[in-house]
């Protein structure tokens, strides 16, 4: 028996969610890697990829008494444009798992054909796997909400994608992978009982607090815009680019899920695109905020029926038709109105942690003008945004001594020297100690990150079915805050090779 017990979760809103399916049977497979910690929130230690059958069920060979697999249903608008129905094309979820760590869907990606694949072929590859698995780890590492990986298994099975790779499974952990989408689905369809239905399991099972308002189903968006302000403030702050956020993409309880074209920022790049499908920028660095709104404007308009359902306007007459439209307007931009102000907060704060400043009393507008010219010096001169945070840490507050190490990061050293003595001046007077607030800032600007460089280097070795790079990243971006001197490497600045690498909504 596991160590776990199951509930239906997800599976109790019944049939119009969801299609009961087993997984696709994957030939001869292996065990490429398992999440020790991933592992623990399911009450597994560090050998339980040795139990009976472990390799067979995440490879979706086996299912387990305790799995009643199963593919969800959503729609959801891809690059701006309505999509329609979408669904869990290659993901299958095998149960809901509950620990003294709280519910766990269990999913596996790459588990074959659902009747939601649009003539794909439900597999995951290889590669894919590897980044998906090593960035949800290094993710949560680093403390940004996120869908959790417990292993990767391989096979020798063909995929075709730009060329022929090889199939793998990585099995994913999340409370729940309930997206936006999932609303917009059952709104698009004007299925409002399913609508109200998925909301209240939301509600009750996520946001308790939200039945206790006046207006239920508007305090859910109203929440979900704050989770999510709070997670955009967190990329942006980590340097990362989620590359396809889609409103399919986007998770309910505002978690970073569906990794795939991502990517970190190596030099710094306001409008950086990580994916090469996106040919018109949608999902640039610098425009991830703005599309996180636009995405829950989407949602909101998926959501309204509820509160004109809740206020009992009647739509039998034009009139009051109007006046409740109008109303679910109002109550909906006053639901969202809260994400800005939010964000702004979060952001600023995250970096003035970044920067190593103390909150002071009148400093917010004092301290934007030293951020907004930081941010135009480290575009222009493409600084690497990773090693530009971690080595100021270890500036002095009181001259240029100990500039070096990052000073060499920019071609334009005057540049960086005028900015640096606003920011000692600034350091300065709050009397800052260069020893805490070297402390304060290596415990909140990583050393390591998942650069793609890195992981290419994992992936081309699993090729060849040499797995060991893929457990030696996991461990270093377990702990990307520590020295590690031993993998300094794993912190240098890119290789010239490194530039050429392109990841795609196939990756």
């Amino acid at each position: 028996m596991p160590p776990f017990v199951t509930a239906p979760g997800f599976a109790e809103l019944g049939s119009r969610f969801f299609t009961r399916l087993a997984p696709t049977p994957l030939p001869s497979p292996r065990l490429v890697s398992m999440s020790s910690a991933a592992a623990g929130l399911l009450g597994w230690d560090a050998h339980a990829a040795t139990q009976r059958n472990f390799i067979e069920t995440f490879a979706g060979n086996h299912v387990p008494g305790w799995a009643a697999p199963l593919a969800s249903v959503y729609s959801g608008h891809q690059f701006g444009v309505w999509a329609g129905q979408l669904g869990d094309g290659r993901a299958i979820r095998l149960a809901e798992a509950h620990t003294a760590t709280g519910p766990w869907e269990i999913q596996l990606k790459g588990a074959g054909m659902t009747p939601y694949s649009r003539m794909a072929d439900g597999r995951a590859v290889l590669r894919s796997s590897i980044r998906e698995y090593l960035c949800s780890e290094a993710m949560f590492a680093l403390g940004v909400p996120t869908s959790r990986a417990l292993c990767i298994v391989a096979s020798d099975a063909p995929v075709r994608r730009e060329t022929i790779e090889t199939a793998a499974v990585v099995t994913r952990l999340a409370p729940s992978f309930i997206r936006f989408g999932h609303f917009e689905h059952f709104a698009a369809r004007e299925d409002i009982g399913s609508l109200r239905q998925l909301a209240d399991f939301v509600i009750d099972r996520f946001m308790p607090e939200c039945r206790e308002d006046r207006q239920p189903y508007q305090a859910l968006l109203r929440e979900v815009s704050l989770r999510t302000a709070d997670l955009m403030a967190q990329w942006q702050a980590v340097g990362f680019c989620h590359g396809v956020m889609n409103t399919d993409n986007m998770s309910i309880l505002g978690l970073t899920i569906d990794y795939g074209p991502f990517g970190f920022l190596d030099a710094f790049d306001a409008n950086h695109i990580c994916n090469h499908s996106d040919t018109q920028g949608r999902y640039a660095y610098s425009q991830q905020p703005q599309v996180a709104f636009w995405n829950l404007h989407c949602l909101a308009q998926a959501l309204m029926p509820l509160w004109r359902e809740a206020d009992g306007k009647a739509d039998g007459e034009a009139e009051a038709g109007k006046a409740a439209t109008d109303a679910a307007v109002e109550a909906a931009r006053a639901a969202l109105d809260p994400f800005r102000a939010r964000y702004a907060g979060a952001f600023f704060q995250r970096y003035r942690d970044k920067l190593g400043l103390r909150p002071t009393g009148g400093r917010d507008e004092e301290d934007e003008p030293l951020l907004t010219d930081l941010f135009q010096l480290l575009h222009t001169q493409r600084v690497d945004y990773t090693l530009f945070w971690r080595n100021l840490a270890r500036i002095s507050s009181a001259d240029g001594s100990q500039d070096a190490p990052v000073r060499d990061l920019f071609m334009d050293r005057a540049a960086w020297d005028a900015w640096a003595g606003n920011y000692r001046a600034r350091l300065r007077a709050e009397d800052s100690s260069d020893a805490a607030r070297t402390a304060a800032m290596l415990a909140v600007n990583p050393k390591y990150v998942l650069r793609n460089h890195l992981a290419e280097t994992a992936i081309q070795r699993a090729r060849e079915n040499d797995y060991s790079e893929v457990d030696r990243l996991l461990a270093v971006l377990s702990h990307p805050f520590d020295e590690q001197p031993e993998a300094d490497a794993y912190a240098a600045l890119p290789p010239d090779w490194a530039a050429g690498l392109e990841v795609s909504c196939s990756s």
